[in-house]
């Protein structure tokens, strides 16, 4: 290949990764249910328990849509895929803004199964195409991609608190949300492509990751992946430390609220975990990099023992600084988890099967968003904040335990 080829080459990945950032925030935006499903709550007098089983049901769903992509995409393409999950998402938008309130069961099934399984589609189809431009800086790739999906919640969402407000009122809104993502996911699909057989990368770089993050180089299947002792460890410590931070965003308003926070600052706050998640990803990404996969992910596991430590600490002694402290941690914390599943998952597992191994590995959100109901349970039996947080950090300690035991396959 040509040295003016390979300048090409790698001039045009920084366009189809810019492009996959902007489909992530797109596809993000289901994760922007606690304000999406405030005008649901008001008009349709929903509980906070059958609106929390929403989200439930969305996140397993999108693990679901996340393996659905991984098969989509490999018989019928990345462009198939992306634009499947681009009408999906926009029929669970769309049908939810038609909604009449005689049933919540409505609703589990056009935002909960439709979107869900539609953004679980465009989440995995667009990691696992641009990620293959990149084998010598996954991190910053991953985290990239993560801080597009992770900043869509604070973006998107406070559009559509705006619009929501605005003549215009939340079916509207619903409506130009799908229609919204619709555009952006087949546009993505037309414009990213995979990398072809001519494209040679640095060899040099490719290397230096492998030996940086102590992997040898060999692709694994599904089925030879979920033999590994190495992917047990690695995903149940992921899912306890995604937990933290699930469990957190659940009830970070009303934990803010509940140290004196005046209800601007409350809301504010929310918006600044988003932040420190989103800065969390790209950040982690970039660590990752540079130091390799074994101390990224401690450090990854120490920042969350000290959110969760911190956050404890807010709420036994009612304190508001520490808990914007903890808040910000959490947010940080959170953030470097989706970023560490797809590297640890390309690194050790390999590329050629990276689509279907990371739609495995995504179901670490699933496991961390059923915690996150169940700290949300503790906390309405006990009616306080410690026992939660108690709870949490001894996840992050069984996490911290099994890191410091994995190794290559």
């Amino acid at each position: 290949i040509s040295m003016n080829t390979q300048k090409h080459t790698f001039s045009v990945r920084w366009i189809y990764l810019a492009a996959g950032v902007v489909s992530m925030l797109f596809a993000g935006i289901l994760y922007a249910w606690s304000i999406l499903k405030a005008p649901l709550a008001a008009e349709f007098g929903w509980g906070a328990s059958e609106l929390a089983l929403n989200f439930t049901l969305a996140m397993s769903f999108f693990c679901i849509g996340g393996l659905l992509g991984s098969q989509i995409s490999g018989r019928a393409g990345h462009r198939i895929a992306l634009t499947a999950a681009g009408f999906l998402a926009a029929a669970g938008f769309i049908t939810t803004s038609l909604l009449n309130g005689d049933s919540v069961l409505i609703l589990y099934l056009t935002y909960g199964v439709l979107a869900g399984c539609g953004i679980g589609i465009a989440y995995n189809v667009t990691i696992a195409t641009v990620s293959a431009w990149f084998p010598d800086k996954k991190g910053l790739c991953s985290g990239c991609l993560m801080m597009g999906f992770g900043a869509s919640a604070l973006i998107l969402g406070n559009a559509a608190d705006a619009l929501f407000k605005s003549e215009l009122g939340w079916r509207a809104t619903y409506s130009i949300l799908g229609v919204a993502v619709l555009v952006v996911l087949v546009l993505a699909a037309l414009l990213i492509k995979l990398p072809g057989t001519d494209v040679v990368f640095a060899k040099s770089a490719v290397v230096k990751n492998a030996k940086e993050n102590g992997v040898e180089q060999q692709d694994y299947t599904s089925a030879q992946m979920l033999c590994r002792s190495s992917f047990w460890m690695a995903f149940i410590c992921i899912s306890f430390l995604a937990a933290v931070g699930s469990s957190v965003i659940s009830f970070a308003k009303d934990m803010a609220l509940a140290v004196n926070a005046s209800e601007a600052l409350a809301v504010t706050l929310v918006g600044v975990l988003s932040v420190c998640n989103g800065i969390g990803r790209i950040l982690t990404g970039v660590i990752f990099d540079t130091i390799g996969r074994r101390k990224t992910m401690l450090l990854a596991n120490i920042l969350t023992i000290c959110a969760a430590s911190v956050t404890l600490l807010a709420v036994s002694v009612n304190s508001l600084p520490l808990c914007i402290a903890g808040l910000c941690l959490t947010g940080m914390s959170y953030g470097s988890c989706p970023t560490i599943t797809a590297a640890f998952t390309s690194s050790f597992f390999g590329m050629k099967y990276f689509s279907n191994n990371m739609a495995i590995m995504t179901f670490t959100v699933m496991v961390g968003s059923f915690i996150a109901t169940a700290s949300s349970k503790i906390l309405e039996v006990t009616g306080g904040y410690t026992a939660t947080f108690i709870m949490l950090l001894s996840l992050t300690f069984v996490s911290l335990l099994l890191n410091l035991f994995i190794r290559k396959p």
